[in-house]
């Protein structure tokens, strides 16, 4: 656990050590995951992300974009993920890709909050999401093999007719997904 520094709220202790410049995203290590409710049970999947940030000073003036591949989706069972891929409902041949570009960026008390434009299957629809900013090796930021890096982990509650227009009784409109991104400093 980081000791906070008397004064200052952890949160703009964070802020001030994350350093400006590009970050590209680890795909390796970055994923979106979703859960949805179908027939009263919960459906599971997994989708990579790529993506890159720009952290400027002020932080307002950063600028984001991930990039999840539809056809990349992944359940646990491909005849879920075939359906899922298909036409009904993300449509993966046609619309390749879920990007989220975010149009404001900031640190709050209560922490970092981003508002931007999610797009699914080509329509853009706006998303608020609050940002938990972790720095690796307790803090610092540093790897001790490599380049700077963070993890930033965010909520998104998407509604169902975002990924389908089809009226299935049993699906929920309230889709959960958590993005988990692995950010490293391009040096």
């Amino acid at each position: 656990m980081t000791t906070a520094t008397p004064g200052i709220h952890p949160r703009a202790e964070i802020q001030s050590r994350v350093s400006t410049g590009s970050w590209r995203v680890d795909p390796a290590s970055s994923h979106a995951s979703f859960t949805a409710r179908v027939a009263g049970g919960p459906v599971r999947g997994r989708l990579p992300l790529a993506g890159r940030v720009r952290i400027a000073k002020p932080i307002e003036d950063s600028e984001a974009w991930l990039v999840a591949r539809t056809d990349a989706l992944s359940t646990g069972s491909a005849v879920l993920d075939r359906l899922l891929k298909g036409p009904g409902f993300l449509d993966a041949d046609v619309f390749p890709e879920i990007s989220f570009s975010p149009e404001l960026l900031v640190c709050v008390p209560t922490g970092w909050r981003a508002v931007g434009q999610l797009q699914v299957k080509g329509t853009e629809h706006p998303l608020a999401c609050q940002l938990d900013v972790a720095l690796n090796d307790q803090g610092s930021g540093q790897r001790p093999d490599g380049p700077p890096c963070m993890t930033i982990t965010s909520c998104w509650a998407i509604d169902s007719r975002w990924v389908t227009r089809q009226r299935i009784p049993a699906l929920s409109r309230r889709i959960v997904m958590t993005c988990s991104v692995a950010l490293e400093l391009d040096m």
